[in-house]
């Protein structure tokens, strides 16, 4: 093919032979499939053992009710001490992690901080131990960096000139870390473009959609192809739902923004006693941090505790209602977990308080269908947190199947997080920033 020429087409034989016979460019893609398939299925594990600590929690609490107030506040003290003496780089979400190890200055020695297998091992453990120790934290955002971490290590393996980088294994990982935690490949691609890099080179387009498609088959395999919280059920919708709406678009804006800005204070400290304290004794802090989070748990009926996917799988599905202050508490729950220092996401925990955001307005207007209105707090309030709107309103069309609501959903996600821009600066690009400063 003469590169000159762009409008001569290639030679079908000639350059079917040249592609097979280069083969290192061969060895390369059987070394990320390879890696792809192992993001997958750690990924996989990491859900099946996220399950059963939530399942173990759930059992103590039946055997005895008042366990949390001895159980939540040690395991958090333990999970910090743990995170603090050996696993610094797997503290918080795991989303600034990966957007840190993104940047091209970056050293080996100093990218190996951020993501390698050590902190995924560390990463899938820990945040699983969080979940059984109560603490209100999802598993979303310690995916990425988990799948991120085994990619990455794929570059040991790839032949000498190879087209694939470091930048494109980390960018495949992290999409492929969101696509098989949520069952939602669409999400996948669109978190890679909107929260990991401006824009996917062409280069790296097929191996993005390669590690989503084997992780998010692993995923399949051993949990089904079902959409993660049924299918919602939207009446017709006329205009007596514009008001209630604009109420949840606008609610999760404020309440989403505002959480946004709770937590970059908080994770980076400033001069106020509370930053001192936490400062000084970590470990103490973190107990008392989990003292709290087993009181509101309590004083919620057990609805704070853990991610909050049965609670905001049976709204959806309008099954049940949630307590009075729902929302506050759960709030509260969640920036205590993260400001203990303790490995866990708020991908799950702002989907839960989306949808009490969403039933609580239901409630308000007198609007007889809450469902749709759940679903339009699940997308606000998930992108006011993260201020990534179309890859939020994806997770939610992806794991309610509500692709009858996509213009609301698009909405609701654009809306909430063009208010949050107001109050806070990007969450995760501030927190990656600050790691990075640190080095």
């Amino acid at each position: 093919m003469n590169p000159t020429d762009p409008h001569q087409q290639p030679d079908f034989l000639t350059e079917m032979r040249q592609d097979l016979a280069d083969w290192r460019q061969w060895l390369a893609r059987v070394v990320v499939l390879i890696y792809a398939v192992a993001a997958g299925l750690a990924v996989v594990a990491f859900t099946w053992l996220s399950e059963h600590a939530l399942a173990g929690f759930a059992l103590l609490r039946h055997w005895q009710p008042l366990a949390p107030l001895l159980w939540t506040p040690a395991w958090t003290a333990g999970m910090a001490w743990l995170t603090l003496r050996w696993f610094p780089g797997a503290s918080g979400s795991g989303i600034p992690q990966v957007m840190s190890a993104l940047n091209s200055g970056l050293a080996p020695e100093q990218r190996s901080r951020f993501v390698s297998l050590r902190l995924s091992a560390a990463k899938l453990l820990m945040t699983a131990g969080g979940l059984l120790g109560g603490l209100a934290i999802g598993r979303e955002g310690p995916s990425v960096q988990i799948a991120a971490g085994i990619m990455h290590d794929a570059r040991r393996w790839l032949p000498a000139r190879s087209a694939i980088n470091e930048h494109g294994l980390l960018v495949a990982g992290g999409a492929a870390g969101i696509a098989a935690a949520f069952n939602a490949p669409l999400a996948g691609v669109m978190f890679a473009i909107e929260e990991l890099t401006n824009r996917i080179e062409h280069r790296s387009s097929g191996l993005v959609i390669a590690a989503i498609v084997l992780a998010g088959l692993m995923a399949v395999a051993v949990f089904g192809n079902s959409s993660y919280f049924g299918v919602i059920r939207v009446p017709g919708l006329g205009w007596d739902f514009l008001l209630p709406g604009l109420l949840v678009i606008v609610a999760c804006g404020l309440l989403g923004g505002g959480f946004a800005r709770l937590l970059h204070a908080s994770i980076l400290g400033g001069r106020d006693r509370f930053s001192a304290l936490r400062a000084r004794y970590p470990v103490r802090f973190a107990a008392a941090c989990g003292f709290a989070i087993a009181l509101l748990g309590l004083a919620s009926g057990g609805t704070t505790f853990g991610s909050g996917y049965d609670t905001t799988r049976s709204l959806v599905e309008g099954q049940s209602s949630t307590p009075l202050l729902y929302v506050t508490l759960r709030i509260v729950a969640t920036w205590l977990a993260v400001w203990s220092g303790v490995p866990g996401g708020i991908f799950a925990p702002s989907l839960a308080i989306g949808a009490g955001v969403g039933h609580d307005i239901a409630l308000l207007t007198q609007m007889p269908g809450a469902t749709p209105l759940i679903a339009l707090g699940m997308a606000g309030f998930l992108a006011a947190v993260t201020q990534a709107p179309m890859t939020s309103f994806i997770i939610v069309m992806e794991m309610v199947d509500g692709h009858q609501m996509v213009l609301s959903l698009m909405a609701a996600a654009l809306g909430a997080s063009l208010i949050s821009r107001w109050i806070c600066v990007p969450l995760y690009g501030a927190l990656s920033l600050a790691q990075l400063r640190r080095l």
